[in-house]
């Protein structure tokens, strides 16, 4: 990031709000192992993990034999990913740093991925440009993303209702339009292919959610920070919100049901 950034508070502010979204890796590890194997991860392949939060992806492909780095814009997340490295014995080389201007070489790994991660930088053009610069011609690109018609997108939609994003800032979950990512990659990757899947987080209630939601989420733990002084209009949020979880929880197996799209693609 530098001073020339005209999005640099706006990443400052993601930086700070996503540190708290540790305790969520409980329900992205299954889900890193699905984009590891949709994405066909080989023992021996040098791979990037962008965004890589806790290290899910990162240290499941590490797993396979796969010479690993990760790289997020949250150090706390960060300190998390070595944490759980170390755990396992795996050398995987974590960094913290931006989507937008990877601190890598042209063409150096083999695979690029990304779980609900690079999504959220504000140019999209300027993240897959990033993430394609650095992966060798023929290399594989793979990501998780949320379809904006489907829970997560709609909850992105609430909250930039109730908390616009800055202007410029693209929303996160045109990414889980295959219509619009195949425009994102265009003549420069080839062999798109999509496949969805569901992740199922526990829960009690559309409250116990909502709560677990805004405790962890970058976007909702902003949200709830500006209406702390405003009860009714935090109040009527929560409302509209429980509303949309209800849609996607099934009591009768204490989950909800969140389907994400997963892309994968060659590099031209």
């Amino acid at each position: 990031m530098t001073a020339q950034d005209p999005f640099a508070g706006f990443k400052a502010i993601q930086k700070e709000a996503w540190s708290l979204f540790t305790p969520m890796e409980v329900f992205t590890t299954p889900t890193a192992a699905k984009l590891v194997g949709f994405a066909g991860i080989a023992a021996g392949q040098k791979l990037l993990d962008v965004g890589c939060g806790t290290g899910v992806v990162a240290i499941t492909a590490a797993r396979r034999g796969a010479k690993v780095r990760g790289l997020d814009l949250s150090p706390v997340l960060i300190e998390r990913a070595r944490e759980h490295a170390g755990l396992a014995n795996l050398d995987v080389d974590f960094v913290d740093g931006d989507a937008e201007s990877l601190p890598y070489g042209d063409s150096e790994f083999d695979v690029v991925l990304s779980q609900f991660g690079h999504m959220f930088a504000p140019r999209p053009d300027v993240a897959i440009g990033e993430m394609l610069r650095v992966l060798k011609p023929g290399g594989t690109i793979a990501f998780s993303t949320w379809p904006p018609h489907l829970y997560v997108g709609r909850m992105f939609a609430l909250v930039g209702r109730h908390l616009p994003p800055p202007e410029g800032v693209a929303s996160p979950a045109l990414w889980g339009d295959p219509k619009i990512v195949a425009e994102r990659l265009a003549g420069k990757a080839k062999e798109i292919s999509f496949e969805m899947d569901m992740m199922t987080p526990s829960t009690l209630s559309p409250q116990h959610f909502r709560r677990t939601m805004e405790a962890t989420i970058g976007p909702l733990i902003k949200l709830v920070a500006q209406y702390k002084d405003e009860p009714d209009k935090l109040s009527s949020f929560r409302a509209e919100f429980e509303a949309l979880i209800s849609e996607y929880f099934d009591a009768g197996n204490n989950v909800m049901r969140q389907q994400f799209l997963m892309t994968k693609a060659k590099k031209a």
